[in-house]
């Protein structure tokens, strides 16, 4: 039996975990102006896409299609932002971002915006109930990771 793979703690201190999909854990980034989904594969000791084998990062590539698919049919947005650019945290994980063009940001990246947003209770409990219920209803959220 494998050991499980822990969340790097400097995601989860950015992040809500929101539950498995079939290979990566699915994440919400802590900053409200975006809906920003984080996605970290299950696999240990990986850092870049490329460390990932063949079956894994044809399901990674499913799970960020997936979940960009979600955010498009829950919220309409202009674009959505995808990147794997973490330098600051060793352990791969991808970034989908729903952009809209009166963001705060808009057009430039999203990093960089000094002034973060933080969901209130209420405001993170809709927003990962809207989430997990189009990630569910669609595409069989919460399956076992494998």
């Amino acid at each position: 039996m494998t050991q499980p793979v822990e969340i790097h703690p400097g995601l989860l201190k950015d992040c809500h975990d929101i539950g498995p999909l079939k290979l990566s854990r699915l994440l919400l980034m802590d900053e409200a102006a975006w809906p920003w989904l984080v996605l970290v594969p299950l696999r240990p000791n990986k850092v870049d896409f490329d460390d990932l084998d063949p079956m894994d990062s044809y399901r990674v590539s499913d799970e960020i299609r997936e979940c960009s698919m979600a955010l498009k049919r829950l919220y309409s947005p202009a674009k959505i932002n995808v990147a794997a650019l973490g330098n600051s945290v060793p352990q791969l994980h991808i970034h989908i971002i729903a952009r809209f063009t009166d963001d705060p940001a808009w057009p430039r990246p999203v990093w960089g915006v000094t002034e973060k947003r933080r969901y209130g209770e209420a405001e993170l409990r809709h927003r990962i109930e809207q989430i997990e219920h189009e990630i569910h209803s669609t595409f069989g959220f919460g399956d076992r990771p494998g």
